[in-house]
């Protein structure tokens, strides 16, 4: 996928004329990172949106003692990194690399140039601000109404797509950090699952036995 497809296929840009995106385009930079490289830290100061072209980001939150809550897994085609585009305040979360990975580097600038010309397109940002509210609101329910049994088969679920056989793109803590509990307790409740003949498990390749039992469970 060229770079302009990319972006003129997030919900931020999409469908923007050809010579829009293309002036989008000459201001970014491609970065590549290894496994773990910090993209930015809570904190820093925000210049730039991002894209993932390949690869797999996680935005998360640490703890003072250290202990990490992933916020959300973000995949090829992804944008992120948006708010400080419209509140000038530093990141409000970490984004680091699970895998080797490329992003596109949006720079603000060319953006608001975009948005103070044709302020009707503010409207995306609306649609997109609003699906993020959505998931914040998905997650505090399932904190509430679903124990770590719950949140861990609904993440699996998540994780596998459509495929009943995966990979597990993430480590147990990173995906104790996703479920938000402890790994102890995520572990046991896969080895309930596994148990109960809902999933099958070989280091970190799963395959999925019984969806329909697992979906109930996540819900």
């Amino acid at each position: 996928m060229s770079l302009s497809t990319l972006i003129a296929e997030t919900d931020l840009f999409g469908d923007l004329p050809a010579d829009v995106i293309g002036t989008i385009l000459a201001a970014s930079t491609t970065r590549e990172l290894r496994r773990n490289d910090v993209l930015f830290a809570e904190g820093d100061d925000a210049a730039a949106l991002y894209v993932i072209a390949d690869g797999r980001i996680a935005i998360a939150n640490k703890s003072l003692d250290g202990r990490e809550s992933m916020v959300a897994l973000m995949e090829a085609g992804d944008l992120f990194g948006e708010m400080g585009l419209f509140d000038d305040r530093g990141r409000s979360a970490e984004a680091r690399a699970l895998e080797p990975s490329v992003v596109l580097e949006v720079p603000y600038a060319p953006v608001r140039d975009l948005y103070e010309a044709q302020p009707v397109l503010l409207w995306r940002v609306v649609s997109l601000l609003a699906g993020r509210v959505r998931n914040m609101d998905n997650a505090l329910a399932d904190s509430v109404f679903l124990d770590v049994s719950g949140r861990t088969a609904k993440r699996l679920l998540e994780l596998a797509g459509d495929s009943d056989e995966f990979i597990l793109p993430i480590t147990q803590e990173e995906l104790a950090g996703m479920v938000g509990a402890s790994r102890e307790r995520v572990n046991k409740a896969i080895a309930s699952f596994i148990r109960l003949g809902w999933l099958g498990q070989r280091d970190r390749r799963y395959v999925i036995t019984n969806r329909e039992q697992l979906a109930l469970r996540a819900r």
